[in-house]
């Protein structure tokens, strides 16, 4: 696809709906989407496949989308990777998108990369940032205007890495749950609906989905307003047990540092950082947290944050609003006590 053509392209949100409900996933990257739509000058559109999902059309141009690219089919009513795969690869061949974004959920991180393979283009894995920038190839000087620039943690999180892919199009990433912002969505907003079939007739599915058995997870750390999370300064598993009692005694729910995880301190579910999920909850106590860039990717937008440490230098004081120097093993059971002694 030559220069002009494919920097006219829409910039599509992959909007994942299961049992026909839209999360809240396709509405964080219709709120990035918008971001990059608008700097490119191109239309935000969401691709929307299923059975029976049209109605889910209205909910995505409120939450910001100015098309949605229906495709409906009995044949898409659950997902099977062969069949989206397909379809949507026939979508990009007919739509020319120059930007495709997915969720890095379970559904995403299937689809993508098969959709990326059969398109022969790139993809780059859990990003935590999207942004649009000139690109200029260092062996080559060659300059590509506005391309994707895809940034994600690599090296077990230990560095940022911003990713290109200006020779291979669409430019295509998968997204993390929670780490963008959706935009308040306003009631009544319209936009083009594109009806297109899925072209299924003589492909082989090879999957029959017999029964859906779901497990839903107890810890819902996205939509907790409060948020204790303890790190590697706890010390142990057992005296996790008093983070647990803080929250039980505020209402909150707990969450862990990547090194308080990795020690064995607490399950991998409640993990908060650049490998765990992002939280933006009206209050967030850390105790016994250095503050690692990555964890603070994580939880930095918290509305009020309250730190513990015995490092009155340790890097999570330079974004708490307040911060208590001291053990939180002798700090938060006193809290507990004067919490307690108020609901009294």
């Amino acid at each position: 696809m030559d220069l002009e053509k494919r920097a006219k392209g829409e910039v599509w949100v992959f909007a994942e709906q299961e049992e026909g409900r839209l999360g809240d996933v396709p509405r964080e990257l219709l709120g990035k989407g918008r971001e990059l739509a608008d700097r490119l000058g191109v239309p935000l559109a969401a691709v929307l496949m299923g059975y029976g999902v049209e109605c889910l059309a209205k909910d995505l141009f409120e939450a910001g989308a100015d098309r949605v690219h229906l495709v409906e089919d009995p044949g898409l009513k659950v997902f099977r990777g062969k069949a989206y795969r397909h379809a949507f690869v026939e979508l990009v061949k007919e739509c020319a998108p120059q930007i495709v974004i997915f969720g890095a959920t379970h559904m995403g991180r299937d689809l993508g990369p098969a959709v990326a393979s059969a398109l022969r283009c790139g993809l780059t894995a859990d990003c935590t940032d999207l942004q649009i920038a000139d690109y200029t190839d260092p062996k080559t000087k060659e300059t590509f205007p506005s391309i994707l620039q895809q940034i994600r943690p690599a090296f077990g999180g230990n560095i940022i890495a911003t990713i290109v892919n200006p020779r291979h199009w669409p430019q295509m990433a998968t997204v993390r749950e929670g780490v963008m912002k959706p935009l308040d969505p306003k009631p009544g907003r319209t936009g083009d609906l594109v009806r297109h079939g899925a072209r299924l007739d003589g492909v082989d599915i090879p999957v029959e989905v017999l029964e859906i058995v779901r497990r839903h997870s107890s810890v819902n750390l996205k939509g907790a307003r409060i948020i204790v999370a303890g790190g590697a300064g706890v010390g142990s598993k057992e005296n996790f047990k008093t983070l647990f009692a803080l929250a039980d005694a505020i209402g909150g729910a707990v969450g862990a540092s990547r090194a308080a995880v990795d020690l064995g301190y607490c399950e991998h579910e409640r993990q908060i950082g650049q490998t765990g999920v992002t939280v933006r909850p009206a209050l967030f106590i850390s105790c016994g947290i250095s503050g690692a860039v990555q964890h603070l990717a994580g939880m930095q937008d918290s509305a009020k944050i309250i730190a513990i440490n015995t490092d009155r230098d340790a890097p999570i004081f330079k974004i708490a609003h307040y911060g208590i120097v001291g053990d939180l093993n002798t700090v938060v059971p006193k809290l507990i006590k004067a919490i307690k002694g108020k609901a009294q």
